[in-house]
């Protein structure tokens, strides 16, 4: 693989934004996704200390649902991590510690799709996405 694009900007292509999700590095002893997270980009900025330039993320995040993949489709389940009030859980992280590009199918349930939910809205719309570790041969090697 020679380069991925992340995006998290407030437009993409004339329409709605695109805030693209990620794999985390959070437990480099760990294997696959016991040592990753999944987060939501939402900003990318730079600070400026003593000197210093950090290159950073401004990042939703997302939870396992368990500690395994899903017996039936072999993939990860994850949540939005919410606090206590129910806003999401939102950190800074550097960019050092973007694995790279995550791809997130909802767990649809029971119910019909709402016809007027468009493609920027899913991360917002339900409650429990699959890690999609066939998405590339990259991703089916790391998210085991």
């Amino acid at each position: 693989m020679r380069y991925e694009r992340i995006c998290a900007v407030d437009t993409w292509r004339n329409g709605p934004g695109r805030y693209d999700c990620v794999f985390v590095s959070t437990d480099s002893s760990a294997d696959g996704m016991r040592g990753l997270d999944i987060a939501r980009v939402r900003l990318f900025f730079s600070l400026k200390h003593d000197g210093i330039t950090y290159p950073c993320a401004l990042v939703q995040w997302f939870k396992r649902v368990a500690d395994s993949p899903d017996e039936i489709t072999g993939m990860w389940v994850v949540e939005p991590e919410l606090l206590e009030d129910g806003a999401r859980c939102v950190s800074v992280i550097h960019l050092d510690s973007i694995f790279r590009a995550a791809h997130l199918i909802p767990v649809f349930g029971g119910d019909f799709v709402p016809t007027n939910l468009t493609y920027s809205q899913t991360l917002d719309a339900f409650c429990t996405y699959y890690v999609n570790n066939f998405i590339d041969h990259h991703a089916y090697e790391i998210a085991f």
